[in-house]
């Protein structure tokens, strides 16, 4: 039996996360997840494999979306650690939302996008964090991206596949090759999984389905519940350089993990595979405690 025990939403692509205790899943996955955006001043999006410095900023929004804050992680201490950061003393910013205004041209991976620009208050603010000319910008109302793989669906800005979730299994078994090569453990934030699970022995309702003590059984999963949503299988998660990067410091510090998944998780499609991302089939509410009701399961293969 499988149970959630990490929810987490990513506001800002590529910022920290929003831990959760419950949600509400949409169309496009976790409320809220990945539908704003920071740009350069070519509306190209900004991602960690260059900006490695987006992990030590602090999204924070509320239930109904219409005010966005942005603070820096642990910026009182930044500068006394020697952090790659040009200002510690950078105060958090609220903004309010901007849904209405026109929307302007933006790229993420070479495809275009229309995004509605959230202004020069956070402009300036990510400018100054990041040390380069920036702006936020948000999905518009009528955002209709649609998803690939083998469950078509929607998300806003994350990089493909509207939900991502790995086992606890899983991130076990990579570190203990990690680990008998000689280097240090990581930890689940590497990877920035929207849905953690884990084993559950406690549950003796007979209620829920899907193993979780077995390390990456969650490719198998081809359609599953969790609380009132249903979840359809798009692809295996293939890692990049975000991997890389200690999200508690915003400093790559590499080469684990891909250096270790390059020796067992080689992908057919390339690259290598941790983790698997949805499409969301129904959308509703789902809670830290949940458990999994797989559905429709294939023998999982690289």
């Amino acid at each position: 039996m499988a149970r959630v025990v990490e929810l987490t939403t990513y506001p800002v692509k590529g910022c920290a996360g929003v831990e959760l205790t419950e949600a509400l899943m949409t169309e496009a996955g976790l409320a809220h997840d990945r539908c704003f955006m920071v740009v350069d001043g070519d509306g190209v999006f900004r991602s960690q494999r260059r900006d490695p410095r987006l992990a030590l900023i602090r999204p924070g929004i509320g239930a109904s979306g219409d005010q966005l804050t942005l603070g820096v992680r642990g910026a009182e201490d930044l500068g006394a650690e020697g952090l790659p950061i040009e200002d510690p003393q950078v105060e958090d910013l609220c903004v309010d939302v901007d849904r209405t205004s026109p929307p302007v041209d933006v790229e993420m991976f070479g495809t275009p996008y229309r995004a509605v620009d959230q202004g020069e208050a956070a402009a300036r603010w990510l400018t100054r964090v990041l040390g380069a000319p920036s702006r936020l910008v948000r999905v518009p109302p009528d955002h209709t991206r649609a998803t690939d793989g083998l469950t078509p669906g929607t998300c806003g800005f994350a990089d493909s596949g509207a939900v991502h979730l790995i086992s606890r299994a899983s991130l076990t078994a990579l570190n203990a090759r990690i680990t008998e090569g000689g280097g240090a453990a990581l930890p689940m934030s590497r990877f920035r999984p929207n849905i953690v699970i884990d084993d559950d022995r406690a549950a003796e309702d007979g209620a829920g389905t899907g193993d979780a003590s077995v390390p990456h059984h969650e490719d198998g999963f081809r359609r599953l519940t969790i609380g009132d949503t249903e979840l359809g299988f798009t692809k295996l998660a293939i890692r990049c350089a975000v991997t890389l990067v200690d999200q508690p410091t915003g400093v790559r510090v590499g080469p684990e993990p891909l250096r270790t998944l390059a020796l067992y998780r080689r992908a057919t499609v390339g690259g290598v595979a941790f983790g698997t991302k949805y499409a969301v089939l129904r959308p509703g509410k789902l809670a830290l405690g949940d458990l999994l009701d797989v559905t429709e399961w294939d023998e999982p293969r690289l």
